[in-house]
């Protein structure tokens, strides 16, 4: 766990900024039992097709995502969430800059 961060309010957008034509990632909780994940996304970047061992969920905390699990497509704005489920293929695209936190659950 990030200790400068534990028993502060914080903003999660603020947690995290945008690079140009880059994907950011910040880890905020590693345990056994799961991660939670921050990410931002420039416009145009993305993770392409793969699978995951485990369950996660994704929350879109600013701008526009494309997530696509198992062939369909899904459209989030800030304030929405999806569920990918465990060893189902899914893809994310950046429509717009967007910052997301991934919870994946490992047990």
């Amino acid at each position: 766990m990030t200790a400068e961060l534990v028993g502060k309010t914080l903003k999660i957008v603020d947690l995290i900024e945008y690079q140009e034509g880059a994907v950011v990632s910040r880890e905020i909780i590693r345990k056994e039992t799961g991660t939670v994940t921050i990410f931002a996304f420039d416009k145009g970047e993305g993770l392409s097709e793969h699978t995951a061992p485990f369950d996660a969920m994704v929350q879109v905390v600013d701008g526009k995502a494309e997530i696509i699990i198992d062939g369909k497509s899904n459209i989030l704005d800030a304030g929405e969430m999806i569920i990918m489920p465990a060893n189902i293929p899914h893809a994310l695209n950046a429509l717009e800059r967007y910052k997301m936190v991934l919870t994946m659950i490992r047990s």
